[in-house]
Order: structure tokens, then sequence, then C-alpha cells
């Protein structure tokens, strides 16, 4: 919306004929003003998105002009010429009455909407007397958030033997030993403070951009990225795990729209209720949200199924590439917070809660063997969220969570329940600059087996709601990507060598000719692994040895094999194991043994870039 506020002496204003069908109903009679700062107002196409938030910033906008100038009226002054692209009318009528709403606390008055009109004006001369603004359909705070920032928490620490320590937050956390656990005091003070904002760039930027893994798009919204070969490589294998976990402990894929119906009634409520920034777009006759979790299509999915008692629990799962949530710009950073990401979503339709609790239960120990697959189990820290109604009546279930962790937990405990659910536990990435990262999550929905008219029949024969459970077992793949990366930047600080775990790195082997001549024989020893689904590359390039064997450190090739004659006469492989630094002569089928043993329980895709590196282009730099 864009105003231009008019501190004016007086104004005179005569309706002459209407412009639209819509108008408003008046008399073709002067309004007239004094001393009225005068507001006219053009309600744009991009509003349309918002018009509550347009409001509610418009409001604002005009009192603090109102205020300055000490104007002792208020005139709201449609003027559709300040925009090439005005709203709908019928938004325009809605933000325009809900500006004069709004501001009924004032004098105020609106000028005739839809009609052509003549006026006469005197502007003061005054510094303020002529101001333009532009009011943006986004607020700095969604209400959801402003919402839940009035939630009154109590924080807790419980250990796995289920005694509770009740924190005291002042200048210092108290009420908990953190000596031993240094991580977690770290994820402790970052999830209390709720300072999400980022001052410094977290390191495993530049190394995802130094590795050519991914990058940032220009062309496109903050928050959405590129992925280059090896990048997106590793992003689809770990896509792959998470999803033949979940398919293998029962749960049936789906597939489901990305894009979803403003006004449908059922989507429309949850929004509300959710605290996430939207992407709408507009179709030719609708407009539309970009989902940002597969809560939307699931449900809609389940709400026209038949389901019988006997079917549950039932477990619904997709990969949604992608969702989309509009975080704000101090927030984005690197594959930490993005605003488009792939998050693998399952969601459980169980038929009361102590089905929701075993199914719960369940779920918690699929998703610490796919952490601890995806080898970051042990870099992990929990939270519990919950209702304390809920926690009165459930405290052994809770503390049954914690019992599984075997590590002490921080409890957050809610005077009252604001969201759908009652219950939600985080497995949470502690960076290195000390702030948390929620992975894998699961919550106990109370509310949307209602809200979205999902039934099911019960055994007598009664339909009911059910309880639902929302599960993402690893996190989004983006943010797993950001774990692995921000673990490694911690490793080196240690004078370690860090590495991806060898299922997911890009090139597994790597050979090293020491000239030329025996690049044949490497391409022999390539063919021989790649047919038993090895990743291995050929630094084919005019380089000493010493910078092919450095290179491959760099780019964190696991193995490293020098080529020579020795090599080709005895048959044997001299592999340099980058994790420990030590060489071992080992046969080829000694080497894909190996691999096989530590690989065997993954997916596996072929090698992203050409065999040779002579070949490769460079993508960063």
């Amino acid at each position: 919306m864009k105003i231009l506020c008019l501190h004016s002496d007086y104004l005179k204003v005569r309706p002459t004929k209407k412009a639209i069908k819509d108008a408003d109903q008046v008399e073709k009679k002067e309004f007239r003003s004094k001393e009225a700062l005068v507001v006219f107002t053009a309600v744009e196409k991009g509003d349309e998105e918002n018009p509550e938030m347009v409001i509610k910033n418009g409001i604002k906008e005009i009192l603090e002009v109102y205020k300055q100038v000490k104007a002792k009226e208020i005139v709201i002054y449609p003027y559709v010429h300040l925009s090439p692209e005005p709203s709908s009318p019928a938004v325009a009528k809605e933000v325009l009455n809900g500006l004069v709403e709004g501001l009924k606390k004032q004098k105020v008055q609106k000028m005739p909407f839809g009609w052509y009109k003549a006026f006469e004006i005197s502007v003061k001369g005054h510094p303020l007397s002529e101001l333009s603004r532009e009011i943006g359909a986004r607020g700095e705070v969604p209400e959801a958030v402003e919402k839940e920032n009035k939630l009154k928490s109590e924080w807790l620490v419980i250990g796995p033997n289920g005694k509770e320590s009740r924190l005291k937050v002042g200048k210092e956390i108290e009420g908990f030993d953190f000596s031993n656990y240094p991580r977690f005091r770290k994820m402790v003070n970052y999830e209390i403070s709720k300072l999400r904002k980022v001052e410094k760039e977290p390191p495993h930027i530049k190394l995802m951009k130094k590795m050519e893994l991914v990058d940032y798009e220009e062309g496109s919204d903050p928050g959405n990225f590129r992925f280059f070969p090896k990048g997106r490589m590793i992003k689809s294998l770990i896509e792959n795990f998470v999803t033949r976990k979940m398919k293998e402990s029962g749960a049936m894929e789906v597939e489901t729209p990305i894009m979803y119906d403003y006004e449908h009634p059922c989507l429309k409520s949850y929004l509300n209720r959710f605290p996430a920034r939207q992407y709408t777009v507009r179709s030719p006759n609708k407009k539309l949200f970009l989902r940002f979790a597969a809560c939307f299509g699931q449900f809609l999915i389940l709400r026209d199924s038949n389901i019988s008692y006997k079917s549950l629990p039932i477990n619904l799962y997709e990969m949604t590439r992608y969702s989309f949530r509009v975080e704000q710009r101090g927030e984005l950073a690197g594959l930490r917070r993005l605003r488009a990401f792939t998050m693998p979503d399952c969601h459980s339709i169980c038929k009361d809660m102590d089905q929701a609790k075993e199914e719960m239960l369940r779920r918690f120990e699929l998703s610490k063997i796919i952490q601890e697959g995806l080898e970051l189990k042990g870099d992990l820290e929990l939270a519990i969220r919950v209702v304390k109604e809920f926690y009165d009546k459930n405290r052994d279930f809770v503390k049954e969570l914690v019992k599984r962790w075997g590590r002490p937990t921080l409890l957050e405990i809610w005077d009252k329940q604001f969201f759908y659910f009652v219950l939600k536990y985080e497995f949470n990435f502690v960076d290195a600059l000390g702030k948390s990262a929620c992975l894998t999550t699961d919550q106990i929905d109370v509310e949307n087996g209602k809200n979205y008219e999902i039934k099911f029949t019960d055994k007598n024969n009664k339909e009911k709601y059910p309880i639902i459970l929302h599960l993402s077992p690893s996190g989004a793949i983006e943010r797993v990507m950001y774990a692995l990366l921000e673990k490694a930047c911690m490793e080196s600080e240690k004078k370690e060598n860090p590495t991806f775990p060898l299922w997911l790195s890009p090139t597994q082997v790597r050979l090293c000719p020491v000239n030329d001549s025996f690049i044949p024989y490497c391409e022999k020893i390539a063919d021989g692994l790649k047919r038993e689904n090895v990743r291995v590359d050929i630094d084919d390039r005019a380089e000493s040895v010493q910078k092919k064997i450095r290179d491959s450190e760099m780019e964190w090739v696991p193995m490293a094999i020098v080529i020579g004659e020795k090599e080709k006469k005895s048959g044997k492989l001299a592999v340099r194991f980058r994790e420990t630094g030590k060489v071992e002569d080992m046969k080829p089928e000694e080497l894909v043994k190996k691999i096989r043993k530590e690989t065997k329980k993954y997916p596996f895709a072929p090698l992203p870039l050409p065999r040779l590196l002579s070949k490769r282009p460079k993508f960063v730099g």
C-alpha cells in the first residue's frame, strides 16, 4: 500500500460520478475538514497477500505521522492513482475500512471509495507536511509468533534417572551442574535466550563453497540455494537413506502438491496457528500459499480416506522437495536456516493417546537409528516442549523418552496450550558458534484430526477423530548437511582430519599416477572398483604427486593411492587413509571388501563428476 500524507489547513471534497460498480453509497454533497492529516491511499495487488497485516502496519504508520504533525483530524482518501498495480476493489475497501476502524479513537473520516471526486486542498509548508510511505504486507513479527512469545515457560533439566532440576534463569542459568555437559549447556543457553539472529557467519558456509557443494543463488530469493554435482549427490543419498528407513519401518510414501488454496477452510485455520511466514502465489483464479510442511497434503489425503481402527496406526510419509518458509533475513544462515528446504515428513494416525504414546516411542527409536546412520547421534542434545496439563498427567511417559535418550534433557513446560500439539521433542545439533538447530522432531497433535475432518471407525462402528503425530525423522536434509559440515569444522579445530561418512563421500578412492604413463593402469583399476560400486576418480593433471595428495586431502577424499611402477608390478595398492593418516598395503579386492563393509547398509550413487580431474569444470571461484 502506498500512502501520501499531507498536513492540510483545509480539504474540500465533492463526489461527482461513480467510477466502479462497487462504489460506496453516498450523497453528492461536499465533505470538509480543517487542520487534518489527509492520507491519500492506494491499496496494491501485493497487499492481497495479507490485508490484515497491511491494516496493522498502516495504522501504526499513520498514527506516527499524525502525532508528529499534531493534526486535529485524519482523513483517509482513496487515491488509486498512486499505484500502477492496484488491488481488487474488495480488498481495497477491506483495507480502507480497516484503517478507519483502527483509527477510531482519533477523529477520522473516509472519503467516498469508487467515485470520481473534485477536491481542493491547502497544504501547510513545514518540513513534515508532505510525507510518502510504502506499507508492507508483512510484519516484523507474525501474530502467531507474538502469541508464542507471550507463553510463559518453566524450564527444567531431567536426568536419565528421572530426577528433575528446576532452572533459575538470570544472568546465569542456575539449578543444574553443567560442568560435565558443555555442549548441553550451550543448547540450554540458546534455547532459553531465544535469540535467533545470526551475527557471525557460520563456518560451514565457507566450507560448502570451497568444496563446491552448495552456493547462494543471487537470481532467486535469499535462502534458496543451488547445489553443485557433489552437493546434489550427498543430498540425494541422505534423502534416499532416510526414505528407505521410513519405508522399511512401515510408512507409506505419498506425494502431494507444493501449493494450496489460501481460503480453504481447513487450511486457513492451520495457517493462523502455525508461526511461519508463507510465500504466496496467484493462479488465474486463486490465491495460494507454498507449503511449509507435508501436513496439508497428507491431511487432505486422510480426510478423504476410509479408515478402520484395525488399520491404526497409519503412517504416511513424504520427502517434500520443497517446503517453504519466508524466514527473516537476519535469521538466514547458510544451510542452517533457509527459505526453501527438503523436509522428510511422516504423520501417524492413532486411535487414542495411549496408542500415540506407544507409536511415538517406536518412532523415537527409529529416529535414533537414522541419526546414528548419519553419524550425528552422538552430537545431538534432546529438548522436550510440553503443555503443563499434559505433563502433569503423562510425567512417566516424558521421563521414559529421557531414559531412552540416556543423557540430561532440557524440558520446557508451557503454562497453557497455544499450538496444535501438547508435546514435541527435538534432537538439537549445537554448531561451532554455539547455536542450536533442531534436526529430528516429533509432535503429539490433538487438534487437526477434527480441524481436517479426519475420521476413523472404532470397534463400535462409531466415527472418531484421531490423535496425529508429526515426525521429521532426520530434520531438513539441508540442515543435516549443515550439521555434518559444522561437525567437521569443530573437528578441524581439534587438529583432527574431518571426513564425510564414507557412503556420502563424493569420491571414495582417488588414484594418483606418478606420471601420464600410468594413467591407463589407473583406468583399469578404476574400472574394477566402479564395477563394485566404489566411487573412484583419477588425478591425471600435470602436477607433482605431493600436490595431488595435498589436493585430495583438501577435498576430504577418504582414500588416496599413488600408482607407480611398484604398484603395477606387485598388484598391491598403498592406500593412504585421510582420517588416520596411515598407509596400508592392500589388494584391490581387499579394498573393495573394506568399503563394502562400511557402506553396505547405505544407498549408493555413482561418481557425480567426470572420472578424470582434468575434465572437470570449476563451479566456484
